[in-house]
């Protein structure tokens, strides 16, 4: 993405998820204390070799702007790893929200995923940091230029140049 047009976009785009984050506490979403059960694990493994997408996760309305977006919420490490692998489609206004239990550099890649999608790397603050074009079985790391990434935000590729 150029420069200028990222930063005129996150100029724009003030994403706030402040709101998220005390949903997330109210609905226990924050990072578990106890390790993912050995039934989480191996229907991950089950899915992983049947090439099937993960379940649909618990979902939260987000606002972005005037728009509204329902979510998964992807907060385990298991959630994360899967994240859009082997899915067909993404509505308009559907995403999947990453949340880290800490701020951290962060790196996506696009394997075994099918649609192209823009992720959006968001501070603790809920401020957009960075967006990056992820292309469809593109391995290639998208790494942040931040190490303050605590959430991120996968959206249909263009979403937030669509939405200005």
């Amino acid at each position: 993405m150029k420069n200028a047009t990222a930063s005129s976009i996150l100029q724009f785009v003030r994403l706030k998820l402040l709101l998220i984050a005390s949903v997330c506490v109210v609905l226990g979403c924050g990072p578990s204390a106890s390790a993912p059960s050995a039934t989480t694990v191996t229907k991950v493994e089950a899915a992983e070799a049947n090439r099937e997408p993960q379940p649909k996760l618990p979902t939260l309305k987000l606002w972005i702007g005037a728009q509204e977006m329902v979510t998964e919420i992807a907060r385990a490490p298991a959630e994360h790893e899967r994240g859009m692998m082997f899915r067909k489609q993404m509505g308009e206004q559907e995403g999947m929200i990453f949340i880290f239990p800490q701020p951290k550099r962060t790196a996506f890649w696009m394997k075994n995923t099918l649609v192209p999608l823009t992720a959006a790397y968001i501070g603790s603050d809920g401020v957009v940091l960075e967006l990056h074009d992820l292309k469809p079985l593109d391995e290639t790391p998208a790494t942040a230029a931040s190490d303050k990434v605590r959430y991120v935000l996968e959206v249909p590729e263009g979403w937030f140049v669509r939405h200005k």
